[in-house]
């Protein structure tokens, strides 16, 4: 699965007359020795090693012999193995989708925020969820104590999802749902407060996240143990290919296992075997791939290092596409499309001069465009302190709208192809992820390797070695170790009450005496008896347990009479 070269290298004797015959190294060979050996003579480079982000060593000088695909491997625009980008005409056509990830308080608190972002040019909605909604929590379970509203929206029930969504044009405007262990219920949600609408779940665009592999991996909000959840996502792709043609079932996340800690590498790697899996997966459900597969999106981290993001995002389109042709032996040209959303780092973002955040924003949002990204999130400067205030989402939003119609980013696609270093990037970057694909077949696959520890220690290690280098100041932080100034934080603080636990709870309160107790029983009993076979899809069960206005903590019990929960084996 690694990129090809362009030309294969000379062997035995012929190495050096080969190298004497080519112009190019001959002239490579005279810069060094007149022009870069003096300059080093009279002052040494910053240091030794040069490396990406991610521990790529980086050379000082890359040439047309530096190795790297040819124009096979690099192709064009629109065409396989898409390195240069999925659309032939790139931005000229449309520029990136502006979705800003919005949610905090009460539902109505959230629906007045998405008002106010496409009032100021947002063009698609992204939901951002509270811990206990991730956590498949109700708002009055003692569990959520103190959480509720606090790090994104509640919704807890059908009529919350309607309240959120009140006064949006929903056949109009796309959505993005970050919400994963209780995923199945949040969709059914949305779907079922369109038909309240009076739009039929076929007219309905969006996108939930519903990776749950990744969950085991990173970011830790699971509900059950692997295998069933990987049937419950298994359930959506099905339905969804059989009821929503415009809905994308599963966004493929990269972004939270760079958020754990790892390298560009990892991210590309763990995020594109757990598409394998899923893949993998609804064949054996006994779904063609041609039919499922173009509604496959995936979901990157754009990071500081501007070069190596780029490589990765060009490197992940093209080994998607080989994977999907050789591995699953998809026909159509959709089918191997690396569609894509990103965000920009938040683990990046600091507390210390946060005004700052800015700056590293526009790097790495400039980062995801050149990258050839199909929508976008920037985040807010107050990212390390609080959820964002208007102000700050503004200028964030802002940022990408300036370099929309202001830097000319948008002209020509995939400016950075031929590029020597670029290229050079793209290929070690898609070798050194079929490695990882190597090591991880070998262990069995994505859920064996889970359940062993493998991608979590992978990812501490590499933590701990990027932390280690923060601290000795090898990696410099500006702001935090380097150019650090002694003043008070001023930003406008945006505080969340327990005014949203409050209202959210006597909600669900009222919800529970109304509702028709013996329809809402018969409806969780159903519910447990369909998950509990092999064969039948969870989906419509949910859709009527919803209808019975079972809550979403009630809908998940269900669902863990039957599976259980899960502990995860700590690997320090």
């Amino acid at each position: 699965m690694s990129a090809g070269r362009a030309t294969s290298a000379p062997s035995g004797s012929r190495v050096a007359r080969a190298a004497s015959e080519d112009p190019v190294v001959e002239r490579q060979r005279r810069w060094e020795a007149e022009v870069a050996n003096p300059a080093l003579a009279k002052g040494p480079e910053r240091k030794e090693r040069f490396a990406t982000l991610g521990g790529i060593p980086v050379d000082r000088l890359y040439t047309p012999r530096s190795p790297h695909s040819g124009p096979e491997g690099i192709g064009y625009p629109g065409q396989p193995p898409f390195t240069r980008g999925i659309h032939p005409t790139g931005y000229r056509g449309r520029v990136w989708s502006m979705r800003m990830f919005s949610g905090f308080g009460s539902p109505e608190d959230t629906n007045r925020r998405f008002h106010y972002l496409l009032k100021h040019g947002e063009s698609g909605l992204s939901i951002a969820f509270d811990d206990p909604t991730l956590y498949g929590i109700d708002a009055d379970d003692p569990e959520s104590l103190g959480e509720v509203g606090k790090c994104g929206v509640n919704v807890g029930s059908l009529a919350d999802m309607r309240r959120l969504l009140h006064g949006i044009p929903l056949a109009e405007v796309t959505t993005s749902m970050t919400i994963n262990g209780p995923a199945n219920i949040v969709w059914g949600m949305y779907l079922l407060a369109g038909e309240a609408s009076g739009i039929s779940p076929d007219r309905l665009g969006g996108t939930t996240q519903n990776d749950i592999l990744k969950e085991y991996i990173a970011q830790k909000e699971f509900l059950y143990p692997p295998r069933p959840a990987l049937r419950l996502v298994t359930d959506t792709i099905e339905y969804a290919t059989r009821h929503t043609p415009r809905w994308n079932p599963v966004s493929i996340s990269g972004y939270h296992i760079r958020e754990a800690g790892s390298t560009a590498v990892q991210e590309l790697a763990f995020t594109l075997a757990d598409g394998r899996a899923y893949v993998g997966e609804a064949i054996r459900r006994g779904l063609d791939v041609d039919e499922f597969a173009p509604r496959l999106s995936f979901f990157f981290n754009s990071h500081n290092d501007f070069f190596e993001e780029i490589g990765k995002f060009r490197a992940a389109r093209r080994l998607w596409a080989r994977v999907m042709r050789d591995e699953f032996h998809a026909t159509k040209e959709r089918s191997m499309w690396l569609r894509f959303h990103t965000q920009t780092a938040g683990c990046s973002c600091t507390a210390q001069q946060p005004e700052l955040n800015i700056v590293r924003t526009t790097v790495q949002a400039l980062a995801g465009v050149l990258g050839g990204t199909q929508s976008l999130h920037t985040n807010s400067y107050d990212e390390a302190l609080q959820l964002p205030s208007e102000d700050a989402v503004r200028i964030a939003l802002r940022t990408q709208q300036i370099l929309a119609s202001e830097s000319g980013v948008t002209e020509s696609v995939d400016p950075f192809a031929g590029s020597y270093y670029v290229e050079w990037l793209t290929d070690t970057m898609e070798e050194e992820a079929q490695k990882y694909f190597d090591r991880i077949d070998a262990l069995g696959g994505v859920v064996p390797a889970i359940e062993r520890g493998f991608f979590q220690r992978e990812i501490q290690e590499a933590s701990f070695r990027y932390q280690r280098s923060v601290e000795s100041g090898a990696e410099k932080v500006v702001g935090v170790n380097a150019y650090t100034v002694d003043a008070p934080i001023k930003v406008p603080r945006l505080k969340i009450t327990e005014e949203a636990r409050r209202r959210q709870s006597a909600r669900l309160r009222t919800l529970r005496a109304r509702r028709n107790r013996s329809r809402y029983e018969a409806a969780l009993d159903r519910l447990r008896t369909v998950a509990g076979t092999d064969d039948e899809n969870t989906m419509p069960a949910v859709l009527d347990a919803l209808r019975a206005d079972a809550t979403l903590g009630e809908i998940v019990r269900a669902f863990q009479d039957v599976y259980g929960s899960y502990r995860e084996r700590s690997t320090y």
